[in-house]
C-alpha cells in the first residue's frame, strides 16, 4: 500500500538514496546527509509548534508500506523570504521610442525580484524513478493541496511553485550559461548545490540589480525561459490541473516558471470535503473512482487513494486500508476525487 505520512528520524537514508535520483536542477534535494537531516528536524519542530512562521516547513513521505521505504517526498514551505531574501526574476517589458525617428519597440526584460516574499510554497517534490507509475505522482503532489485545505489558517493567501527550469543530459542550463555564469563565474551544478544547502547570501552579493534585456541573451537561453526540464513536464501538469498558472516569474538560475494561485481557489481547497467513515469489507470496485483521502490528524497525518463511491457523504472502507488512514467506524475523513471532473 502506498500512504503519504510526515516525515521522520528514520527516512534519512532513504531520503537521501532519492536525493542520489534527482540529478541538477532539484535545489530543494541536495545530496548533503547534514542538510537534509536539518531539514527533517526542521520538519519535526515545525509540527511541534516551536518554529517561528518564516521557519516552518512541513515535509512529507510516500511510504511503500510493504517494504516499509520512503519512495517520494514532497514539501509545503509556510511563508518563503521572511528570514532570508526570496529571488525570482520578473520577466518585463521596457519600452524605446522615439518620436522623431518614428520608431516604438517593446523589449522582454528580466528584473530581480522579491515579489513572493510572504507566499507559501510547494517545493521538494520528487519520486523514485521506479514508481511512477499508476497515481503515485498524483498522490505525492496533490496531498499538499488536501494537507492546506485541512488547516488552511497556517498557510499565507497565495501559494508558489518554482518548477525546475530546462537543463540537457549532461545537466547544462542554456539559461545558467547566459545569464549566472557571467556574475558567478562557477558552473550551475555548483550553484545549484550551494543554493540547495543554504548558502544563498551570494545570490544577493553577486546578482545584478538592473533589468537584463532578453535580447542580449543566447538564442538558446530565451527559448527556455519559463520552460520545464522533461521530467517535470507530469508534475507542471498535475499543479495546472489544480489552478495554478505561469505569471511571468522565473528561477534566476535555470528560468524554470514559478505557478502561483490564490490558495482559497484552488481545487482540492474549494472543493475536498469531510464525511464519515463506514467499515465494510466489501471489495473495492477497480472502476470506482479515484479518491483521495486523508485523516486531518495534525501530529499523525496520513492519506491515500482509494476507489470508491461516496453513498450520503460516506466513504467505505474496509478494516486495512481504516487502519492504514489511522480511522475507524465513525471517523471523519476529508476527501476529493485526484481528477477534476473536467478533466475526467
Amino acid at each position: 500500500m502506498m500512504i503519504i505520512r510526515p516525515i521522520e528520524r528514520r527516512d534519512l537514508a532513504d531520503l537521501l538514496t532519492l536525493a542520489g535520483k534527482s540529478g541538477i536542477g532539484l535545489t530543494s534535494l541536495p545530496q548533503d546527509e547534514d542538510t537534509l537531516s536539518a531539514r527533517i528536524e526542521r520538519a519535526l519542530k515545525t509540527w511541534q509548534g516551536e518554529l517561528p512562521r518564516g521557519e516552518q516547513c512541513y515535509l512529507f513521505v510516500l511510504e511503500d508500506s510493504e517494504r516499509r521505504q520512503a519512495v517520494g517526498v514532497c514539501a509545503i514551505e509556510v511563508a518563503v523570504g521572511l528570514t532570508e531574501p526570496w529571488y525570482s526574476f520578473r520577466v518585463g517589458t521596457q519600452v524605446h521610442a522615439s518620436k522623431q525617428l518614428n520608431v516604438y519597440k517593446s523589449v522582454p526584460t528580466l528584473f530581480l525580484s522579491n515579489d513572493h516574499t510572504g507566499h507559501s510554497e510547494l517545493c521538494t517534490l520528487f519520486l523514485d524513478p521506479d514508481y511512477r507509475h499508476g497515481e503515485n505522482g498524483k498522490l505525492l503532489s496533490k496531498v499538499r493541496f488536501l494537507f492546506i485545505a485541512a488547516f488552511r489558517e497556517r498557510f499565507s493567501a497565495r501559494l508558489i511553485a518554482e518548477m525546475r527550469g530546462f537543463s540537457d543530459e549532461e545537466g547544462r542550463s542554456p539559461f545558467w550559461e547566459s545569464v549566472g555564469n557571467h556574475f558567478f563565474s562557477i558552473e550551475f551544478a555548483k550553484a545549484d548545490y550551494l543554493s540547495g544547502t543554504g548558502q544563498k547570501a551570494f545570490i544577493a552579493e553577486l546578482m545584478p540589480k538592473h533589468p537584463l534585456y532578453v535580447d542580449f541573451l543566447a538564442e538558446d537561453a530565451q527559448k527556455v525561459i519559463g520552460q520545464v526540464h522533461p521530467q517535470t513536464v507530469p508534475a507542471r501538469r498535475v499543479l495546472e490541473s489544480e489552478g495554478l498558472r505561469y505569471q511571468g516569474y522565473v528561477d534566476i538560475f535555470d528560468g524554470g516558471p514559478t505557478l502561483e494561485a490564490e490558495i482559497d481557489q484552488i481545487r482540492a481547497v474549494k472543493e475536498s470535503r469531510t464525511v464519515k467513515v463506514v467499515l465494510d469489507e466489501t471489495p473495492m470496485r477497480a472502476d470506482a473512482p479515484a479518491l483521495l483521502v486523508a485523516n486531518d490528524h495534525y501530529q499523525s497525518y496520513r492519506a491515500l487513494l482509494v476507489n470508491a463511491d461516496l453513498y450520503d457523504e460516506r466513504l467505505h472502507l474496509n478494516a486495512e486500508t481504516a487502519a492504514a488512514l489511522g480511522v475507524e467506524q465513525g471517523s471523519l475523513v476529508r476527501v476529493i476525487p485526484l481528477i477534476s471532473k473536467e478533466k475526467a
